[in-house]
């Protein structure tokens, strides 16, 4: 099972409909699928020239680690030296901070990942969060509390 057009297409839209709702700054988003392949992504108007690449690299470490940006920016900040060789052995590709959440299906299977750049961390991440519940689909943020 993974996230399909239809779906992604959805957390895009609703991710930056939320955006413009709280009056953030230009926001672009990346869904990939469950093994790592981009499936839509989305770039306001404005929104600056690394933004793809860093929501890429937010959603992709989430995926890739198996928890969300809130515990991978945990977990990066305790291991820095572990992050390091991550961050070596993906060529770069991670962005271990808020903002990268992992989709979930209703049984809590991992069927993909959203990452959001262009606002601060925990606005970026309210936005996906918003996008992924209007899909139908779970958020993971890989905060405990949640």
């Amino acid at each position: 099972m993974t996230v399909t057009l239809a779906q992604a297409q959805t957390i895009c839209t609703q991710s930056l409909a939320k955006g413009r709702e709280l009056g953030l700054a230009p926001l672009t988003v990346v869904v990939l699928d469950a093994g790592g392949v981009t499936v839509c992504m989305m770039r306001e108007d404005g929104s600056s020239l690394l933004r793809p690449q860093i929501a890429t690299g937010k959603a992709w470490g989430t995926l890739g680690m198996g928890f969300g940006g809130r515990e991978l920016a945990r977990r990066a900040e305790a291991l820095p030296h572990f992050f390091n060789a991550l961050s070596d052995m993906s060529q770069g590709r991670m962005v271990p901070v808020p903002g990268g959440v992992l989709v979930r299906d209703a049984a809590g299977g991992i069927v993909g990942a959203v990452g959001i750049s262009g606002d601060t961390s925990p606005n970026d991440e309210i936005c996906a969060l918003h996008g992924i519940e209007a899909a139908g689909l779970q958020g993971d943020t890989g905060d405990p509390a949640q």
